[in-house]
């Protein structure tokens, strides 16, 4: 049985080059502006952006959640925000979850940031909260999340051909899972 608690009580979990918190209000402005860029909205398959008020209403209720966990990505230094993550689709009875992650623009790509909020995130998925496995969607396209996850654990287990229809092309989705022994924490 999984520890629904580590689920309630949202943790702030801290990195080296990333400190993941508590999303809430306060991130209401990183978040709106995040869903404005095209390259982020085309990485996370998003073809619209959401409102600024359901981007405040999201935000807002994230504390609220006792199914899911989401974090905001921030800086250490100075708490800018970076991007904002999520395990989500929570199964008790399967001590398995959904995992995604969004950084809030491509200048803080390539730089790490990614790896180690992921890495955070599962220790404590599989630490604190006690699933089992995690799964996520990314698009073939995406080479360096790819790396990223498989860098992490994670696996190819499917793919979902033609799942996304980008400015006239079809793109593949792959599966990707990560059990708790598969995990590399380092």
């Amino acid at each position: 049985m999984i520890n629904t608690s580590a689920l309630r009580e949202k943790p702030t979990l801290i990195g080296e080059n990333v400190r993941l918190v508590p999303l809430g209000p306060e991130h209401t402005d990183s978040y709106f502006s995040a869903g404005l860029d095209t390259e982020v909205r085309r990485l996370m398959g998003a073809h619209g952006h959401p409102t600024y008020e359901q981007a405040r209403k999201w935000c807002e209720s994230r504390a609220d959640r006792e199914d899911r966990l989401d974090l905001a990505i921030t800086a250490p230094e100075d708490g800018r925000y970076l991007g904002e993550l999520s395990l989500y689709d929570v199964s008790p009875e399967n001590a398995s979850a959904g995992y995604r992650i969004a950084l809030s623009a491509i200048e803080f790509t390539g730089r790490g940031l990614g790896r180690e909020a992921t890495r955070l995130v599962l220790r404590h998925a599989f630490e604190e909260v006690g699933l089992h496995r995690i799964w996520l969607h990314v698009y073939a396209f995406n080479m360096r999340a790819i790396a990223v996850y498989r860098s992490c654990g994670f696996s190819v287990e499917g793919r979902l051909r033609d799942s996304l229809l980008w400015e006239g092309r079809r793109y593949d989705s792959l599966l990707m899972a990560v059990l708790r022994d598969g995990f590399d924490p380092s």
